[in-house]
């Protein structure tokens, strides 16, 4: 199992990357201009929009040398809104939300925009 841990004076914790790849994706689809999480597949170099069970296939968790998450997201935003105004928004819900969910601090969160939808 990959996962981040902690130690607390009752033991240690261990939060698999799945978890918080699935909680940070929660906050990200709910964040204005996100249409929703990007599936790319490599080979095709083709990018499609991921369903809500599969949310995590377009996020990312690592741990940083210093021991702190780092958060890759893989996005598709809606047409006609603010890249720079969404993914900053993305990233400061994100990393407030995540950083009280886990207790973990986050390193980076790293944006890649794969697309634009336009949304009824």
């Amino acid at each position: 199992m990959k996962g981040s841990s902690m130690n607390t004076h009752l033991g240690n914790i261990v939060i698999d990357n799945e978890v918080i790849a699935q909680y940070a994706g929660s906050v990200a689809v709910e964040c204005f201009g996100i249409v929703g999480m990007a599936g790319v597949n490599v080979k095709d170099g083709l990018v499609r929009l991921l369903k809500m069970d599969s949310i995590t296939r377009g996020i990312e968790v690592s741990i940083s040398d210093n021991n702190k998450l780092v958060l890759d997201f893989h996005v598709i935003v809606a047409y006609g809104v603010s890249i720079i105004a969404v993914t900053d928004n993305l990233i400061s819900n994100v990393k407030y939300k995540v950083e009280e969910f886990t207790g973990i601090k986050i390193d980076k969160i790293n944006i890649f925009v794969e697309g634009v939808r336009v949304i009824d």
